[in-house]
């Protein structure tokens, strides 16, 4: 399988995002939104920081258990309750996805919603992946 980001000289430089995603052979994974939940089903507290690692941990476990890594994630749509304030914590942010998943980043769209599914949640995170067969 062939992974290829593609980042156009005439765009803006990305960070933490792929402008396209380009994949040739392999199979898709889609991998339903996660939240910052912990193991018992509780939304881990600590704000959004704290919530988008549990998240993303989440949504790299499932991807591990479809035979994938991080490296595999081509799309990413992150879901956000307050955009000002994951602005605020985007370093940190960046820290942690570094941390977690490394540099290569997948075809990215971050989308400001009123409330999720579980009231309490800040942030959810929903990937599409393409994972060597």
């Amino acid at each position: 399988m062939d992974v290829e980001r593609i980042n156009p000289a005439e765009l803006a430089r990305p960070s933490g995002f792929s402008h396209a995603v380009a994949v040739t052979g392999g199979r898709m994974v889609l991998l339903a939104g996660q939240v910052g939940l912990d193991r018992d089903g509780t939304v881990v507290s600590g704000g959004v920081v704290a919530q988008f690692e549990r998240a993303l941990a989440n949504l790299l476990t499932a991807l591990a258990a479809a035979g994938g890594q991080p490296a595999d994630l081509v799309s990413l749509t992150i879901y956000i309750v307050d955009l000002a304030d994951y602005q605020a914590h985007g370093k940190q942010i960046g820290v942690v996805w570094r941390r977690l998943a490394g540099t290569e980043y997948p075809a990215t769209a971050a989308v400001g919603v009123t409330r999720l599914w579980d009231p309490e949640a800040l942030v959810e995170l929903q990937g599409i992946a393409a994972v060597s067969t």
